[in-house]
């Protein structure tokens, strides 16, 4: 028997491959098929079965692809209705893969159709759970995604305390927990940065297994969610509806367009320019209009919080040679509509003579000497909020980056305003964005709040609170 954990760290997304002699199942495939073909092919073996934990909201699933490609059966649990042929299984139905069994639990509460997947050996003796979205290493899923009807999230909590107390807890302390998603998913707010870990020590430390009461449950699980990224219903959506072959997607947006052609295309078809591109980098000339949301942060997350539309066209400027990986990224979370990439990047249009941009950037030490020749400088913190409440700049004002299209009337048009977050990616992205809406006057705070903290601490207003 092998178990394979394939860990995406842009989505914090875990996929699995299970694989016993000769069979091989896929446990939430990222959208991309290829990994997982090559993977059983190497191995000689036949992949049959894709089970699906739920309908996804932060990612586009690979299980409609995957299954044209090799033949495998989907499966999801009950009240999976979907456009496309599925198995619903049954609660506690056993699947035979090679010389091991997978029994499908049904565990509502994140969703009305989540279902964990326990693995058995050769042995029939209980070996490991493929959680979703159901228990995560340190946290539970959250239960305000699914909300339909008159069904609350009160209602989903609940429904996700009998689920955890009547099929998981139950299992063998040494049974090890696969979970979908890891520190930095917006699917939870309390995850560990492991990725695994056995059911006995998330009994002893995770703080929702060790809640008294299913009320003491649903009051500590629903205490501090964050609103949810607008993508996540159109994903999951795609995920129940279907969507358009990866491999179709993935020709389309990997076009390399001249500088002329790619100026052409924009006008034409009003594409978005989005510059991957490092922040420092973006900072020193860019398309002017053009947003930067690096591929070296968590790109596909702030794609979806900043994009309101998956049928947006986009237009690339990428670093030579990751075009296609930011075709695929992009891919991942729904964003089909690339209309292709500058060929040769930023320096292509450069060297044409086209017009660019830049935004100032400075050290901290430069900022800290401007504050204090300034005192009432604006300074806009595009941190959360909860971050900004543990420690800020005491005169700085708060507009969260996902939220920082609401907070312009606010924002001086003619004096400068320092923007930072908490290490430089986010303040490059904000400023991106406002240079975009208008605001030349934006200085950009490199290493953010940490370069800050490091040379001046004494500018910080700590709550206190925070640190017991």
């Amino acid at each position: 028997m092998i178990i394979e954990q394939l860990y995406t760290g842009c989505l914090a997304q875990g996929a699995y491959y299970i694989e016993s002699n000769g069979e091989a199942a896929i446990i939430d495939p990222l959208r991309e098929t290829a990994p997982y073909v090559r993977k059983a092919e190497k191995a000689g073996a036949s992949i049959k079965y894709i089970f699906e934990t739920h309908f996804h909201a932060d990612f586009v699933s690979g299980h409609i692809d995957l299954a044209k490609k090799t033949g495998a059966t989907i499966v999801y649990g009950a009240n999976a209705n979907t456009a496309y042929e599925v198995h619903h299984a049954t609660d506690g139905e056993v699947f035979r893969l090679g010389e091991v069994f997978i029994k499908a639990l049904h565990t509502p509460g994140h969703t009305l159709e989540s279902t964990t997947y326990l693995l058995m050996d050769e042995t029939g003796r209980e070996h490991a759970i493929f959680t979703g979205d159901t228990l995560f290493i340190g946290d539970v899923g959250r239960p305000d995604l699914a909300i339909k009807g008159d069904l609350t999230e009160r209602d989903l909590a609940g429904m996700l305390y009998d689920s955890l107390h009547t099929k998981i807890m139950p299992l063998p302390d040494d049974v090890i927990v696969y979970p979908a998603h890891g520190a930095g998913s917006a699917c939870g707010k309390n995850m560990s940065k492991e990725t695994t870990d056995t059911l006995g020590n998330q009994k002893l430390f995770n703080y929702a297994l060790r809640a008294h009461s299913k009320d003491q449950f649903i009051e500590q699980v629903l205490d501090g969610l964050s609103k949810a990224p607008a993508y996540f219903a159109q994903n999951a959506r795609l995920n129940k509806e279907g969507y358009e072959s990866i491999d179709r997607v993935m020709q389309r947006g990997s076009q390399a367009l001249s500088a002329a052609a790619f100026e052409a295309a924009v006008n034409e078809t009003g594409a978005l320019m989005l510059d991957v591109r490092e922040a420092a980098d973006f900072a020193k000339g860019f398309i002017p209009n053009s947003i930067n949301i690096g591929l070296n942060g968590q790109f596909a997350p702030w794609v979806g919080a900043l994009i309101p539309d998956l049928k947006q066209p986009i237009a690339l400027i990428t670093p030579v040679g990751l075009e296609k990986e930011t075709v695929l990224r992009l891919a991942r979370v729904g964003y089909d509509q690339c209309i292709g990439y500058l060929e040769g990047g930023f320096e292509a249009w450069q060297a044409t003579g086209n017009e660019i941009d830049a935004i100032e950037s400075i050290t901290a030490d430069e900022f800290i000497q401007r504050l204090a020749a300034n005192p009432q400088a604006p300074i806009l913190d595009v941190r959360k909020p909860a971050e900004f409440d543990a420690e800020h700049l005491t005169t700085a004002e708060n507009s969260p980056l996902d939220t920082l299209n609401d907070h312009l009337a606010g924002i001086s048009h003619t004096e400068p305003v320092y923007v930072h977050c908490a290490g430089g990616y986010r303040s490059m992205v904000a400023n991106s964005i406002l240079k975009a809406r208008g605001f030349d006057n934006v200085v950009n705070v490199e290493g953010g709040l940490a370069a800050v903290k490091k040379a001046a601490p004494e500018l910080l207003r700590v709550n206190e609170s925070n640190l017991h």
